[in-house]
């Protein structure tokens, strides 16, 4: 009874936001919550487009800013990325003498995505863009260290990730904590929010539902806390979603995308989609085409450790080719147009395709200063090195990569007969000296030596960019193109902004603009007091949020088996290196677990790595809870301790 109590009240105090009684009254949800919070802004997601809606909530005069975050820790994708912002007349290009407009930067954002975007978001984007950047100036970024254009010299350089701006408007600062960080944003809004007392986080809290009032203003959220207590959320000017993408849900990729569930995650396992979901429960407009603007990198290993890695061989520069499955080449390796290899890899069967190169081969990228991923990765000695396939002839390469070998030496065999003969291949590729002008076309050389290697690539996804409908003020619509009053939503979550295909520096720098902007709306504009709410679309069902990763149902060790007192220590394979961990065994049950040595990045597995040993001893078990958001560090913690106990039970 004290729960329904709790909510009555808070509902009647949502509803108490409206001026008057409306005359459209919508049907209220009926909830259930443990407890009840209320905030001046309640933001759902701490990424970057929620900890930018949270600063700039509070410098428009919120007194109170509650983060909902279903990790246990803030940076979402810019945990992810590499960190490259972009902006025209900015701060930095004004220091670095580079001209730059504002047109110029919508006309390639508007090229880049395929003329699919939305213009007028666009054009918001990238005046705004202006101030955040000089905003993250400001707020420290004038110290941080940059990547400097090698000719030149300038912090704003081309990046070669995505299809080249026309001008130098990229910047790719380093975090002063690099092993805390991986984008020098996300430690600035970190920082800037650890400071500012108006502002509360709630980890490990899962969003569930948006609820509405009578009047039709979604002001209040109900979510899961890490004790598994249902909390309701409600804030007096607005929730901002700022949840994401999708690209860590399979079942999404495929519902959307030809081959989309052979894609190779490169992100969060939180970025789900389910905020989206929850929007269209409320009456969200969602383009069921733009939930397919899927961008990819056509360059994704699989480690078996985490999410995919950026890690192309790039050994097509100097002669190399790409091959599927089947031993055929799909694509001119050497295209300079990104989303051209993008999109001819996720086409192809399992979305998967073979750098194949040789000996002679790796010779001339290191001739040409080309080799630097396989000095640093793929070379003996490397971290990747174990995912290279070695043979001594082409059917021995077929044979390992489990390929019709027939149609490997046809396809290498046709390859080098165009190389031989200096004629255009059927894909475009050329073989003249005079074609050796871009930085995709280095040298020209038969596949052939005393060597031959292959490299497995996937189609990683970091990014989407389908989503609800919003407005140039962050504002979610409906169907009808009406502002749902109190809903606001940023960065991934929203769909349509960049069209097919994303610009570079817009991953970082569109989710922390239209964060900005949505707070700020939220703070400054009267919200509709009457507004008849849509039936929700079925676009996004819930069936695709069904579990999708194999589970096995036995445990990893049988604890009815004797184990003797006694340390143990045993190690696996960890992020970036190996992962050691102690058991003390008392009486014959686990009394202490304790993370010896870790390489697991931080800022995601800390809660993992302080949670997951206290739950083992606690329980007994080496099959507990895995924490959200740290999935794959909390296994590998489990896995060492069975191998302990293993060793205990001998």
């Amino acid at each position: 009874m004290k729960k329904l109590t709790a909510i009555v009240l808070t509902l009647a105090m949502a509803f108490s936001m409206v001026a008057c009684s409306p005359s459209v009254k919508n049907e209220v949800p009926q909830v259930e919550a443990d407890q009840t919070k209320t905030a001046d802004v309640v933001i759902v997601g701490a990424g970057a487009a929620g900890l930018a809606a949270a600063i700039e909530a509070v410098d428009n005069g919120a007194e109170s800013v509650i983060v909902l975050e279903k990790t246990s820790t803030t940076g979402g994708s810019l945990n992810f990325t590499g960190g490259t912002m972009s902006g025209a007349e900015t701060i930095i290009q004004e220091i670095d003498g580079v001209e730059d407009t504002k047109e110029s930067f919508v006309q390639d954002i508007l090229k880049n995505g395929a003329q699919k975007g939305n213009e007028e978001l666009i054009r918001a984007f990238v005046d705004e863009d202006v101030d955040a950047i000089q905003w993250l100036w400001d707020n420290g970024l004038s110290d941080n260290q940059f990547s400097k254009d090698r000719e030149t010299g300038t912090m704003s350089v081309f990046a070669p990730e995505h299809a080249l701006y026309s001008v130098k408007r990229s910047y790719k600062p380093t975090p002063h904590d690099a092993k805390k960080y991986k984008s020098a944003a996300h430690e600035i809004l970190d920082a800037v929010v650890a400071e500012n007392s108006k502002i509360t986080i709630d980890f490990q809290t899962t969003a569930n539902q948006l609820i509405n009032n009578e009047a039709g203003q979604v002001l209040s959220v109900l979510a899961t806390n890490a004790d598994g207590e249902k909390v309701l959320y409600t804030s007096t000017h607005g929730v901002i979603m700022a949840t994401g993408g999708y690209s860590g849900n399979l079942n999404m990729l495929g519902a959307f995308t030809k081959n989309g569930s052979n894609y190779l995650p490169g992100g969060s396992s939180a970025a789900d989609g389910y905020g989206i979901y929850m929007m269209q429960n409320v009456g969200a407009y969602i383009d069921e085409e733009v939930m397919g603007y899927i961008p990819t990198f056509p360059m994704g290993l699989d480690t078996g450790v985490g999410p995919g890695k950026i890690a192309s061989t790039y050994m097509w520069k100097t002669g190399g080719i790409c091959v599927n499955k089947e031993g055929n080449r799909f694509v001119d390796e050497t295209e300079e147009a990104v989303d051209i290899r993008e999109v001819a890899l996720e086409e192809q069967p399992e979305a998967i395709q073979y750098d194949i190169f040789t000996d002679n081969i790796i010779k001339d990228a290191s001739a040409n200063g080309a080799a630097m991923f396989w000095d640093f990765f793929y070379a003996p000695g490397n971290p990747y090195n174990k995912f290279v396939v070695t043979a001594s002839s082409l059917e021995e390469l077929a044979e390992k990569l489990d390929m019709p070998a027939e149609n490997l030496v046809n396809t290498v065999n046709k390859y080098n007969e165009n190389v031989e003969n200096k004629t255009t291949d059927e894909f475009g590729r050329e073989f003249t000296e005079e074609s050796l002008n871009s930085t995709y076309n280095i040298a020209v050389n038969k596949v052939e030596g005393n060597k031959y290697y292959a490299v497995p690539l996937h189609a990683l996804c970091v990014m989407t960019l389908g989503g609800v409908k919003t407005n140039t003020q962050a504002q979610v619509l409906d169907a009808d193109g009406n502002a749902i009053p109190g809903l606001y939503a940023a960065g991934e979550c929203v769909g349509g902004i960049w069209g097919k295909f994303v610009s570079g520096g817009t991953g970082v720098m569109g989710p922390i603009v239209f964060g900005r902007i949505a707070a700020r709306t939220a703070m400054t504009t009267d919200m509709a007091a009457e507004y008849k709410m849509k039936d929700a679309q079925t676009v996004i069902t819930e069936d695709m949020f069904a579990k999708t990763e194999k589970v096995d149902a036995e445990s990893r060790f049988d604890m009815s088996t004797p184990i003797k007192d006694g340390e143990y220590t045993s190690t696996v394979a960890g992020q970036e290196g190996d992962m050691t961990v102690k058991v003390t065994v008392a009486e014959g049950k686990i009394s202490e677990v304790v993370i010896v040595e870790n390489h697991e990045t931080q800022s995601i597995a800390s809660a993992a790595l302080e949670k997951i040993p206290a739950k083992i001893a606690e329980s007994n078990s080496c099959d507990v809870d895995t924490v959200s958001g740290a999935t794959l560090t909390s296994n590998r913690i489990m896995d060492a301790v069975a191998l302990c106990l293993a060793e205990a039970a001998k």
